[in-house]
């Protein structure tokens, strides 16, 4: 189970638990949520996108799309655009993706190694930052920017 911490900090003690917390928060996503995931290598932010995922309906595999940048998700309650820009070159090669159209898009877009092409992000947005607080535990912070509306399974409401 996720323990909350302070105002928008959870810690988490399993990769279930992270899992469950972000399905959690997928469960009051809408149309057009971008949410850019932080951490380093290893940190669980595959784990918080499969939950994600899952929240969102989506069935089957959630595999990281380190090297095909980009995975959609078309089956759930809404699409789910899930990037992976840590092989990103530079900004031109994610225009060629049309990236551009995912940012918003008409659906939940998630951004995993946002730093490598911060121009592209919108101004309203959910930061969401793993950090690794022991073998299996992990600490996530949830930011939400430029009056993105956060929502806990409909339960809890923030709003920046």
């Amino acid at each position: 189970m996720a323990v909350r911490q302070a105002e928008n900090r959870w810690l988490t003690s399993s990769p279930e638990d992270t899992r469950a917390l972000a399905a959690r928060l997928a469960l009051g996503l809408t149309a057009g949520a971008v949410l850019v995931l932080r951490g380093d290598l290893g940190a669980g932010k595959s784990e918080f996108a499969r939950g994600l995922a899952r929240g969102l309906d989506i069935k089957g595999p959630v595999p990281s799309p380190t090297f095909t940048i980009l995975n959609v998700y078309d089956e759930g309650r809404l699409p789910l655009y899930h990037f992976d820009w840590y092989r990103v070159e530079d900004a031109e090669e994610l225009e060629e993706l049309g990236v551009s159209d995912y940012l918003p898009g008409d659906g939940v877009t998630l951004v995993e190694w946002a730093e490598r092409a911060e121009e592209y992000l919108p101004a309203r947005r959910l930061e969401v930052t793993l950090i690794p607080r022991g073998d299996t535990e992990r600490e996530i912070a949830l930011k939400p920017l430029g009056g993105f509306t956060l929502r806990m399974d409909g339960t809890e409401e923030g709003q920046c």
